[in-house]
């Protein structure tokens, strides 16, 4: 993350993938809502490999607007990574990321920052009326956000709703993967932030189309595992791993008392017995497969962390430097 500006306090993020038509008026509406409140902001804006113009519509903003910070990607690394990105060009102490495509609502800004202020590490927002359709959109966000609270125990109504507000220094050491932007608050939770959540306002799509989909839940379903992997097993793997292998020996035990009962009583052989030895192979196969992701999630973290590698690589960086528009071409991060 950027080192502290005094100049700034509040950092806005905003990932870009396509969204060219909404930038001009989402800029438009950011500004009369910080103008308004008063307090030194910047917005950064991270372009995730947009095929539509999008950087040359952030470039013209951060040219005209000395609070506007352009970051383009050399190719689209997905949202999470552009969240990092944004992370570590933000220069304030209070950080709030929000969505590109207005549905967000900037007038809910000052809410957010007001929460911080009355000793809140976190305020994540809740889309209590989410102007979505309820099948394809609401319905899998409710079922996995309950999922989400059971299992981390951390009870929010919207761990998707991008619009939150964070202290800096709950952001200062989180590493990003996957879809995992969206637990960011069970990262702080696991730390101790006090967090809360508000109802925030929540505006149909105007322009294109929703890149989220059916997809993109599992995803994060698939993420939680590792977070709760990560949070409760990092430093003690031998409980995750030794309990896997009671489960499966007491698993083993109980089929071969059903084996040695279907003997004893209707004197089926063990090798007569084919629905045994395949529900023993799923069960066994299924856990090696989990065992063997969390392992491999371990194994990225353990590359990417040990070598400082990025996740993502900037191609250009547009901002204002004093009067002057400062614009820097980047090569590929080693």
């Amino acid at each position: 993350m950027a080192s502290r500006d005094s100049a700034v306090e509040i950092s806005i993020v905003v990932p870009v993938y396509n969204e060219a038509e909404s930038l001009p008026t989402l800029h438009a509406e950011v500004t009369v809502v910080m103008e308004r409140l008063g307090r030194p902001w910047e917005i950064v804006c991270v372009d995730d490999g947009s095929t539509d113009g999008s950087f040359r519509v952030l470039e013209g903003l951060a040219e005209r607007d000395p609070h506007v910070v352009a970051v383009q990607l050399r190719r689209n690394f997905g949202q999470t990574a552009a969240i990092a990105a944004a992370l570590n060009y933000a220069r304030g102490d209070t950080i709030v990321p929000m969505d590109a495509d207005l549905q967000n609502d900037p007038a809910d800004i000052p809410r957010l920052v007001e929460k911080l202020d009355d000793g809140y590490d976190v305020v994540s927002g809740w889309r209590r009326d989410r102007a979505d359709p309820f099948l394809s959109r609401r319905l899998p966000s409710i079922l996995a956000n309950l999922t989400i609270s059971t299992v981390l125990g951390l009870k929010l109504h919207d761990y998707g709703c991008t619009l939150k507000a964070y202290r800096r220094e709950v952001l200062e050491h989180v590493q990003l993967y996957g879809e995992m932007h969206r637990l960011i608050p069970a990262y702080a939770a696991s730390i101790g932030a006090r967090i809360t959540e508000l109802p925030i306002n929540h505006r149909p799509r105007r322009f294109g189309r929703s890149k989220y989909g059916i997809v993109r839940t599992l995803k994060v379903l698939l993420d939680l595992m590792t977070v709760r992997f990560l949070s409760s097993y990092l430093t003690k793997p031998i409980y995750v791993f030794g309990g896997s292998g009671f489960a499966v020996a007491a698993v083993g035990i109980l089929v071969t008392i059903i084996v040695a009962v279907q003997k004893l009583a209707y004197g089926i052989w063990v090798h007569q017995n084919p629905l045994a030895w395949i529900a023993g192979f799923c069960f066994v196969s299924a856990l090696q497969l989990i065992l063997m992701g969390l392992l491999a999630e371990l194994i990225v973290r353990t590359y990417h962390e040990s070598q400082a590698k990025p996740i993502y690589v900037v191609r250009r960086v547009v901002s204002h430097n004093g009067d002057a528009v400062r614009v820097r071409d980047l090569g590929i991060h080693r």
